[in-house]
């Protein structure tokens, strides 16, 4: 475990003994395990930790297509997992959409006032008058019952079908590659967004920055493969592959750069 820990982050050490646990109990059980939905981060730690077993298998579906959020199933190397073994329900939200205008951080505010934890959603989409999202059934009827506003507006959640076709990922990702100096998230914020490391700073210590949906005031915060950085104003950046060091010992990195189409 010592081995595996010193790879991350301390912060990310329960969550690492979280995910062994769950190891251990595919283990002992010899039996499917389903987690709730994890972040793109998440996701990576589970796949480094499980890939180390040999008898054991990780797959991974949220029900979106190109879905951000997702739960995994960790299993015996024998399982083939089908798209229902993940228990995920789908809703639509009905509004008044010629009169009020509702947004993904009206719907995961009015969400998370339920008072369950966010692991238990993935992705929201929202296009134009249409909102989806997707679910954990364990919470399905609980979340049916109780959403019935956002704001001030009264909303109708609905079931949706297998076969509905669901709102696309509109985001588009540019790969990219860089040469930055650290992994420093002020570094890097000036790096890619051609922006003083001064005003990175500045935006950092504002809490206009997150990192994997968390907010991060420490200039010297450091990056890791497969963090998500998100700058208030500025737009999201996926960590790719850290590729070596330049003959000047710069960094040499893979980024994925996101932009909204409008």
């Amino acid at each position: 475990m010592e081995q595996v820990l010193q790879h991350f982050r301390k912060d990310e050490q329960p969550f690492i003994e979280q995910v062994s646990g769950w190891l251990r109990e595919t283990q002992d059980r010899y039996a499917p395990k389903l987690t709730d939905f994890l972040d793109p981060r998440q996701q990576f730690i589970v796949h480094a930790i499980i890939g180390q077993s040999e008898d054991l298998v990780t797959t991974a579906f949220g029900e979106f297509p190109e879905a951000e959020r997702k739960r995994m199933l960790i299993a015996p190397s024998y399982f083939e997992a089908t798209e229902d073994d993940y228990d995920i329900v789908m809703f639509s939200i009905k509004y008044p959409s010629k009169f009020i205008k509702i947004e993904h951080p009206d719907v995961l505010g009015s969400l998370m006032s339920l008072g369950l934890d966010r692991s238990k959603f993935g992705d929201i989409r929202v296009d134009d008058n249409q909102i989806e999202f997707a679910v954990a059934s364990e919470v399905a009827d609980f979340v049916r019952m109780h959403l019935t506003s956002i704001g001030k507006a009264k909303v109708h959640v609905e079931e949706l079908q297998s076969d509905h076709a669901y709102l696309e990922n509109r985001d588009v990702w540019v790969e990219e590659t860089h040469t930055v100096s650290s992994m420093r998230i002020d570094t890097i914020i000036a790096s890619l967004f051609n922006v003083s490391r001064q005003k990175a700073s500045m935006l950092v210590h504002g809490g206009k920055v997150k990192v994997n949906w968390t907010v991060r005031e420490q200039p010297s915060f450091e990056l890791h493969e497969s963090d998500l950085l998100s700058i208030r104003g500025y737009g999201r950046i996926r960590i790719g592959m850290i590729e070596g060091r330049t003959k000047k010992d710069k960094i040499r990195l893979q980024i994925g750069r996101i932009e909204q189409n409008s």
